[in-house]
Order: C-alpha cells, then sequence, then structure tokens
C-alpha cells in the first residue's frame, strides 16, 4: 500500500521546531533573550547557513501576520483616552525622530558619494526601527508600559505611519517614467484616511455588539475565530490601502481596548502571536546573505555602526529634549537603534522601481538585519553596566509604572454578590477588576459604571490578562461550586502571591473551601439568616446586649461543629445544635443551620 503524501510545509515546521527548541533556551540561558535565539535559528537553517529551506520569502509572508496580532494585542492594552495622552510622543517626538535620523543618514550617504535618490530611500528606510524587535525586549522585561517604554512605543506607532509617505516617494524618485506625481500622492492621502476612518467606525459600533451576539453560542472557537478575522481583516484593508497590516491591526485593538471582551481576546490571540512572532525572527535570520555580507564585510560594519551609532545618539538627544530622564533616554537609545521590517518592503519596492541596483538591495538587508542582531546585545550591555554602577552606588534604575494602577482587587463573578463587594470596595477607592462569563450581565454592570470583563475564571491566561499577578487579592464570587474549585487550584498554582476570598454557597461548600486552604470564606445564606433573627428578635422586644449574646453562643457552636465536621464527616456534631441557654425553660432544639442548606 503506497504511503500518503507528506502534507505541505510539513518537514519545514519540523525544523522551524527543532530549530526553535535548541536556539532560543540557550540564548536565553546566556543572556541574549529570545529574539537573538530566533535569528541565530533561522540562519542556521536558512538558505545562506545550513541550507536546509531554501527560501525566506513564503514563509516571511505568513510571518509577518505575528507582527499583525502582536500590534493587535498592543492596542487592546491601550484605552483611546490614554492614547490620545500619548500624542506628544507619537506626533512629536516619533516625526522628530524619523526626520532627524533620516535627515542625517541622507546626508551621510551623499558624503559617501550617493546618488541622491538612493540616499534619499535608504536613509529614510534606515531611519525606521523594527516594532517587532523593539517591542519583543520591552515585553520581555516588562517595560512596555513604563515611561521609556511608552515613548519608545510612541516613535515605533509614528514610524509605521510614516512607511506611508515614503512608499509615496518613490514614484516621484523613480528614474522610470511612471507618471502620476502629486495627483497619485493626493490620491493616496484620501484613501489613507478613507481606510482609517472605515477601521476605527466599525470598530467603535460594530465590534463590541458582534462579540456579544457570538459570547451567546458559548464557543470558545466562535470567539477565537472571530478575534482572528478581526484582527487579520483590519489588517487587510489597511494593506489594501497601501498602509501597514499592523496599523489597521492596532488600531482594530484600541477600538476593542474598552470593550468587555478584551482580556479574553487578549488571552485567545496570545499563542498565535507568539508562534508566529518567532516564526517572523527566524525567517528575518534566513534572510541574512552571510557570503555577501563577508565579502563585503567593510562596507557592511561601516553602516551598521553608522545606523545603530547615528540613531542611538540622536534618539538619546531628542528623548532628552522631549523631557525625559537621562536613563530613560538611554534605555530608549538602546531599544530602537536597529533597522526595521517596513525597511525590507521599502528597499525591495525601490529595487523595482530601478532606485535600488540587487547588489545594493542584498547589503541594505544585510545591514538591517544585523543591527537587529545586535540590538538584544546592546541591551543586554546597557543592562550590565547599569548594574555595575549600582553596586557602586552610582545610579539607581528603579522601574516606574506608566500606566493606571493595576487591579488591587480581581472580583470574579459579578452577580448580586459581587457587585455589592465591588460596591464596598470602589467606596474606599480601591482598585478593582472583576470578570463575569455571562456577557449580559457584564453589560448591565458596565451601564452602572463598573469595570467589569467578559471572561472565564478557569482560564489562567484570562486571568493573568486581567491583572490576576499583579492583584493583592482575588475574590471567588462565583455561584457554581465545581467551577470556583477549579478556579481556586489554578490561582493558587499560577499566582500564589494572590489572597483568595471566597463565597460559600452552603455548609458543604464551606467545608469544601477550608480543606482547599482559602483565606477567608463566608456562607451567604448564614450570614444572612443571622441578621434576620437578630431584626426579628429586636421587633419583638428582646435587649440588644441579650441579642448579641444568642448570636455570639450561635457563631460559636457552629464553629465547633465545622471544626468536628471537617475531622468527622457531615453528620457528625449533631450534639452542639442546642440553644443558649434561655432565660425561660428551653421549648426544643432547632437545627438552625441544616445539612446541605442553610
Amino acid at each position: 500500500m503506497a504511503s500518503e503524501a507528506v502534507p505541505p510545509f510539513f518537514a519545514e515546521s519540523l525544523l522551524f521546531l527543532s530549530a526553535t527548541v535548541v536556539a532560543v533556551p540557550f540564548a536565553k540561558r546566556v543572556g541574549l533573550g529570545s529574539v537573538v535565539g530566533f535569528l541565530a535559528a533561522g540562519l542556521a537553517i536558512g538558505p545562506y547557513g545550513l541550507d536546509f529551506i531554501r527560501s525566506a520569502d513564503e514563509i516571511l509572508g505568513v510571518a509577518e501576520l505575528g507582527v499583525v496580532l502582536l500590534l493587535f494585542v498592543i492596542g487592546l492594552e491601550l484605552e483611546p483616552a490614554r492614547l490620545w495622552k500619548m500624542k506628544g510622543d507619537i506626533f512629536g517626538l516619533g516625526t522628530s525622530q524619523v526626520l532627524a535620523c533620516g535627515a542625517a543618514l541622507v546626508g551621510l550617504l551623499l558624503l559617501a558619494g550617493q546618488p541622491g535618490e538612493l540616499a534619499v530611500i535608504a536613509g529614510l528606510g534606515l531611519a525606521l526601527s523594527s516594532t517587532a524587535f523593539a517591542l519583543q525586549i520591552l515585553q520581555e522585561r516588562g517595560h512596555l508600559t513604563t515611561p521609556y517604554g511608552q515613548r519608545a512605543f510612541g516613535i515605533l506607532l509614528l514610524q509605521d505611519m510614516a512607511i506611508v509617505p515614503l512608499l509615496a516617494l518613490i514614484p516621484i524618485l523613480s528614474p522610470r517614467d511612471e507618471g502620476g506625481g502629486l495627483t497619485d500622492v493626493l490620491a493616496q492621502v484620501a484613501i489613507t484616511i478613507a481606510a482609517v476612518g472605515g477601521v476605527v467606525i466599525a470598530g467603535r459600533y460594530l465590534l463590541t455588539p458582534l462579540f456579544t451576539l457570538l459570547s451567546r453560542v458559548r464557543a470558545r472557537e466562535v470567539m477565537l475565530a472571530a478575534a482572528l478575522l478581526v484582527a487579520l481583516g483590519s489588517g487587510a484593508i489597511m494593506h489594501a490601502a497601501g498602509l501597514s497590516m499592523a496599523l489597521g491591526a492596532f488600531l482594530a485593538g484600541v477600538m476593542l481596548a474598552e470593550s468587555s471582551f478584551r482580556h479574553t481576546l487578549e488571552a485567545d490571540i496570545e499563542p498565535f502571536r507568539a508562534l508566529l512572532m518567532g516564526l517572523f525572527f527566524i525567517s528575518v535570520g534566513m534572510s541574512l546573505d552571510l557570503g555577501l555580507a563577508i565579502a563585503n564585510w567593510e562596507v557592511v560594519a561601516l553602516g551598521v555602526v553608522a545606523v545603530m551609532g547615528v540613531k542611538g545618539v540622536l534618539i538619546w538627544a531628542l528623548s532628552r529634549i522631549f523631557g525625559s530622564s537621562n536613563a530613560d533616554a538611554l534605555k530608549i537609545a538602546f531599544t530602537l537603534p536597529q533597522g526595521g521590517e517596513f525597511a525590507f518592503v521599502l528597499f525591495t519596492a525601490a529595487a523595482t522601481a530601478g532606485i535600488l541596483g540587487r547588489d545594493t538591495l542584498t547589503l541594505l538587508i544585510a545591514i538591517v538585519v544585523l543591527t537587529m542582531l545586535f540590538t538584544p546585545l546592546g541591551c543586554a550591555f546597557h543592562d550590565m553596566l547599569v548594574r555595575r554602577l549600582q553596586r557602586r552606588g552610582v545610579v539607581t534604575d528603579a522601574v516606574e509604572t506608566f500606566e493606571e494602577a493595576r487591579p488591587a482587587v480581581l472580583v470574579v463573578g459579578f452577580g448580586r454578590f459581587g457587585m455589592m463587594v465591588a460596591q464596598m470596595l470602589t467606596s474606599e477607592e480601591v482598585e478593582i477588576i472583576a470578570l463575569d462569563n455571562r456577557a449580559e450581565r457584564v453589560a448591565y454592570a458596565r451601564k452602572l459604571g463598573y469595570k467589569v470583563y467578559v471572561g472565564d475564571a478557569t482560564r489562567p491566561d484570562v486571568l493573568k490578562a486581567a491583572g490576576a499577578d499583579k492583584a493583592v487579592l482575588v475574590a471567588l464570587c462565583i455561584e457554581n461550586d465545581k467551577v470556583m474549585s477549579q478556579a481556586i487550584e489554578l490561582i493558587r498554582a499560577s499566582f500564589p502571591a494572590a489572597k483568595l476570598f471566597c463565597r460559600a454557597t452552603d455548609r458543604v461548600h464551606a467545608l469544601e473551601l477550608t480543606r482547599q486552604g482559602v483565606d477567608y470564606h463566608i456562607r451567604e445564606t448564614f450570614e444572612s439568616s443571622i441578621s434576620f433573627a437578630r431584626a426579628a428578635l429586636g421587633e419583638l422586644g428582646i435587649a440588644a446586649d441579650r441579642i448579641a449574646e444568642i448570636e455570639e453562643d450561635v457563631r460559636r457552636r457552629d464553629n465547633e461543629r465545622m471544626e468536628i465536621q471537617m475531622r468527622e464527616g457531615m453528620m457528625a456534631g449533631t450534639d452542639t445544635l442546642h440553644r443558649v441557654t434561655p432565660r425561660r425553660p428551653p421549648a426544643g432544639t432547632v437545627d438552625v443551620s441544616g445539612e446541605r442548606g442553610e
């Protein structure tokens, strides 16, 4: 019997996975980070290494989706109001960086005797940094939400938008007569505005109702498919308009940042983002032509030093001018000195238009890839230098948080019980984030002003996205005992620092929570019945001190019975159910707690 054909890309997939498993842990072990590991893996298996894979072009096309999903996830973490606060960093510092670094690099190329058209395209292209590399480094370090991380991100956003006018320059500078000129540029600007407006309007008014409708199906696969459709679809709209796909996905993410589905979407997308980002870095490593780079090593080395040196110095100076501390300005400079993935797009288009020759294109790509490779090494050098200075007491390198305070309390389950808990906490200005798996309940709570999101308490990725890793206390107000038990085990394993406060539905549940070792639990019906009886006794004219005495005795006996039941089972401890000694002869003994319910 003939064997079945091997599925497409099966062998390549095995190579990618094998190279990643070997290279990435080694790179992280020696302190270089996962990005260098992915680059080294791509270099090893690519056409200029061991030649296991002949071309990186087809793989790069798929791998670029990782950058798209990365920007979508980043957008989910930035609410429009917060993005608006960054406008100075985006349009002020970002524009200044592109113009200053571009002008300096263009000037150096002109001094080196390069033609004007080539100098303009190459200089401005090299002024763009790598969104994928920089954000990966910031995320690995946990610095994306720090002041310097947000400034670096603002620069990267402007650079993603700058690719549009740079691409529009190509037909103007091209030696070939392609016509159009100013008319084509104006048309492109109009298309750009229409595409951005369309994505923003659709995200603002259509996406939340869509996800609310889909959530009623209660199928995680449907929500995941919808999340991928939104991220990739918005990217496709921008790509059709000549913009960056990543920019479209980012805008869609920002529009969903205030949605109640934000944390679930982030958790669903994350595995795909991580996998495709790794594939992107591998494909970049595969594109480095070592033979040509070695044959022209003086030119390549000079280019790498010039690009990283000029950009590093200018980014540091501009950051200082725009108000960053010296330490933060240095961090931004060490994070953004590399060339970017959009330089590949610009240089390839310029080569097609006749502005760049094939050898020049290859050398420029080699320079960009090597600057990417050396960026994590530069960051590692910066960290080593800071640690040495700290040991000598010269500098401190405390990392401040830039985003709003993370939740001090995570409330899981936002029914009547959870809402009352939240009301009490917020009255003292305690910062809370709440999760519930019912979209209609979340929608109602958000109308009341609570920050509630749709999320599953049994998924660690959703809990982490909601801030469980930062929460001081997790309040489990879930109505389902089985779901709560799963959530307790998960939180204990994944977020052990958080205190666990739980709602017990009845006595059996309270015993189970005690066995699980939660920090606090309360039986809601027991407490409500105590309050009810206390009010009834007061209405009957019983003195307040006598009511307090009765309540104290009932609680004491209940606690004694709980201890016995923990040791001997539910039916034990019935002899503790006598009432407090009354002032009149007892009429009988009543089990006020019950075996199952209260």
